[in-house]
């Protein structure tokens, strides 16, 4: 009942905001507000693996390409016709592609999740370095495929995508991937999860399946990246592969480890404040990429294990940390 009550106020929240926010907001903040969750969905998908588990990737903007392209062409191709065909059966317009959206997106997720199994059952055979360069090279092999491919406009891009994407469909999929990480976290599964990253090879002795474990999350991780591709497609109803080069892995590597490895809230936090520093610091023009940098190392010294570190916001830790404040030292 609990569950049911928390999903029912959290729906209603995203119907009321996505009814007020464009109309207090003006279109580029609003832009920036969708931008930060499609942030926070990559943030706290890539936080599975590289926070939960403890390995090291870097391709996860090609799992973002392919859930962009995979339900970018799904919908070009079958959901426009569907759409079509459901509203000359007077279905309201919004029920339509609604639906087939939802279709779409499930098509970028599976497909990225498919890649995401088959590149992750042999290589997170691999520790450290090496599953870094193994996920890299599939990241850019993902890209330069993208370029080449007329069928998807190559380096031309592929424009004309539908633009159903709308804050409601953004914020489910952050209270999704948020609500699958958080109770991940908390069960037998999850355990096994820091088990490996504290130490595989204990983990191995007590018998944890780690290679299964770690392609679990893998599998996780690359289905919600490829969710965001998607609604980050249905967005601007454009694509490019310029958006998904190395540098965008990195960006959302960044989130991780500024927000804490292996803390939810943490990854959600550092995902907001990266994607609004940027443009914070545009009014000084040249100089705003070298400020951003010099902002993330200071924040690095001052916080080697990340803003939050591995505790995870609750009313529960706010009202605890408000008593220690609060207490009389001895």
């Amino acid at each position: 009942m609990r569950r049911a009550l928390w999903l029912a106020g959290v729906l209603v929240a995203l119907v009321a905001l996505n009814v007020a926010l464009p109309r207090l907001l003006n279109p580029y903040l609003f832009q920036i507000v969708v931008l930060c969750g499609i942030n926070v969905i990559l943030a706290v998908s890539l936080n599975l693996v590289n926070g939960f588990t403890g390995q090291f990737s870097i391709g996860h903007a090609g799992f973002m390409a392919l859930g962009a392209y995979g339900s970018a062409m799904f919908s070009l191709h079958v959901g426009q016709g569907w759409v079509a065909a459901l509203e000359a059966g007077h279905v309201p317009g919004v029920v339509a592609e609604g639906f087939a959206l939802l279709l779409a997106l499930l098509v970028g997720g599976l497909l990225s999740a498919l890649a995401g199994y088959l590149v992750g059952l042999p290589s997170l055979r691999l520790r450290g370095d090496y599953l870094a360069i193994v996920t890299l090279g599939f990241g850019e092999i993902i890209r330069v495929i993208i370029t080449n491919v007329d069928a998807v406009g190559a380096s031309r891009g592929l424009p004309g995508i539908p633009g159903w994407v709308n804050f409601f469909w953004v914020g489910l999929g952050v209270a999704a991937v948020i609500f699958l990480s958080l109770n991940l976290a908390r069960s037998t599964h999850g355990r096994a999860l820091f088990a490996i990253r504290d130490d595989e090879v204990a983990a191995e002795a007590l018998g944890v399946d780690t290679t299964s474990y770690k392609v679990l999350a893998f599998v996780l991780g690359a289905f919600f990246a490829g969710v965001a591709g998607g609604l980050f497609a249905h967005y601007l109803s454009y694509l490019n592969p310029n958006s998904f080069t190395f540098l965008k892995s990195i960006e959302v590597i960044a989130m991780v480890v500024l927000g804490g490895l292996g803390s939810v809230s943490g990854a959600v936090l550092a995902a907001i404040v990266l994607t609004l520093l940027p443009e914070v610091l545009r009014p000084v023009k040249d100089y705003r990429m070298v400020l951003y940098s010099f902002m993330l190392i200071v924040l690095m010294i001052t916080r080697p294990q990340g803003l939050l570190g591995n505790r995870e916001l609750s009313l529960t830790w706010l009202t605890r940390r408000r008593r220690r404040a609060g207490a009389p030292s001895a």
